[in-house]
């Protein structure tokens, strides 16, 4: 760990892993706090990078009580590396130190950083954040989210970033298959629909991904009466992106809608008539799929 070459660092802090195997060990988390503490500041970032990596495992020797005195306040300062791959890569190694710690310690010490990290200017960490959630929701409950993170995740819908804001809607919908149907309609889907009369069409591009994405786990009712109405309103939207993009939703939601007696109707009544009028659109994109939705609704009838 003291060599004068960042390489032999960096392959040291590979062989981490394979301490874990030899359990909890008062003299192997002696001798190793120190050494720690240098590869923490190692003057490569390629050294904290591969530590990042790797430090996780470590969380098996120190227990649960080692951990969370020596370790987590190293970790702490990972997450806070000017370096983006050392902030990811401890990201991504969380779960590590959760399945010792449990969530409740990892969270009161780590949370505050976790939170600043969903605003890093990096995307790729802000992606790992929000692959994070659904575990970190899971674990604390309803109430916490809603109060430390419910506005995070509605954030990241308006993300400049494509991938961060696909994430974001798959991250509602696994959110909502955590907290319950209800919840969603109290809570998120509320917030979602309103993006639909945003004056920024990216907004109102995420609202048709959001709904799309969660409709499969919400009721055929909360489609009837929340999601559908939304829906037709953007069927007159003046950029052709959104309005192909409505012509795309219609079919999942049409296989919704088929689940209860109550809605299935609307497929006559609202679906096939929308996807008629857009099938006459100026926009070949909207024609197009707006046929291609036609033709997939009438082969599940088949």
């Amino acid at each position: 760990m003291h060599d004068s070459e960042a390489e032999v660092r960096g392959a040291v802090c590979t062989q981490l892993d394979g301490l874990a195997g030899l359990g909890n060990s008062e003299a192997i988390v002696g001798r190793l706090q120190a050494p720690l503490q240098e590869l923490v500041d190692d003057p490569s970032q390629h050294v904290r990078a591969t530590l990042a990596k790797h430090i996780g495992s470590l969380c098996r020797v120190f227990g649960k009580e080692g951990t969370i005195e020596h370790l987590l306040p190293l970790l702490l300062r990972l997450l806070k590396d000017s370096f983006p791959d050392v902030r990811l890569n401890i990201i991504s190694k969380l779960d590590a130190v959760d399945s010792v710690v449990g969530i409740d310690s990892l969270s009161q010490s780590l949370l505050p950083a976790i939170v600043e990290l969903a605003e890093d200017k990096q995307w790729r960490v802000r992606l790992a954040i929000i692959e994070y959630v659904p575990l970190i929701a899971s674990q604390l409950g309803v109430q916490f989210f809603d109060e430390q993170l419910s506005s995070l995740c509605m954030s990241w819908l308006g993300d400049p970033v494509y991938s961060i804001r696909e994430a974001a809607t798959v991250n509602l919908k696994k959110l909502t298959e955590v907290f319950g149907v209800d919840w969603a309609r109290a809570t998120i889907i509320p917030k979602i629909l309103i993006m639909a009369t945003h004056p920024n069409y990216l907004y109102r591009m995420t609202t048709i991904f959001a709904i799309t994405m969660i409709a499969p786990s919400v009721t055929p009712g909360i489609v009837r009466d929340m999601i559908l109405p939304s829906l037709e309103g953007l069927v007159n939207d003046p950029i052709p992106n959104i309005r192909f993009n409505v012509a795309k939703s219609l079919e999942p939601l049409t296989e919704v809608l088929r689940k209860s007696a109550d809605t299935a109707q609307l497929e006559e009544s609202i679906i096939r008539p929308t996807l008629a009028r857009l099938e006459e659109d100026p926009d070949p994109d909207v024609r197009f799929f707006a046929h291609r939705s036609v033709t997939a609704i009438g082969a599940m009838s088949a």
